[in-house]
């Protein structure tokens, strides 16, 4: 297993529609993310989230670039907390742009739109 694959969570399903990529995903407490991160209530911060839907854009979409220029209408609404299974919906707009939004039978985690250096 690569140091990158490590930093991930488990993807439990993967569905693919268009310019849509659906992702079920495993957040494992053992994620080194956790590790100091609240101990009693350990949650995913926003920064991983943000991480991990540009990461998984780059493996679904032909992005144009893998570095970040802006990243707009931002909202972080419920936390993720370890071991647990959310939602990740990823729509591409064109070759430098995607939104994410993270979700779950808790509710809408975070969403936000991404630009990428064309």
């Amino acid at each position: 297993m690569t140091k990158l694959q490590e930093s991930l969570p488990e993807v439990r399903a993967v569905e693919e529609q268009d310019d849509t990529v659906k992702l079920t995903l495993w957040v494992d407490g053992s994620l080194d993310y956790f590790n100091g991160h609240f101990p009693q209530a350990p949650i995913l911060a926003g920064v991983v989230q943000l991480d991990w839907a540009v990461k998984y854009a780059q493996q679904y979409f032909s992005l144009s670039s893998a570095l970040v220029d802006s990243v707009e209408v931002l909202k972080f609404q419920v936390v993720i907390v370890a071991n647990s299974e959310v939602e990740l919906t990823l729509t591409k707009k064109n070759d430098n742009k995607f939104t994410f939004s993270f979700h779950s039978e808790h509710g809408q985690h975070s969403s936000g739109r991404v630009v990428v250096h064309s």
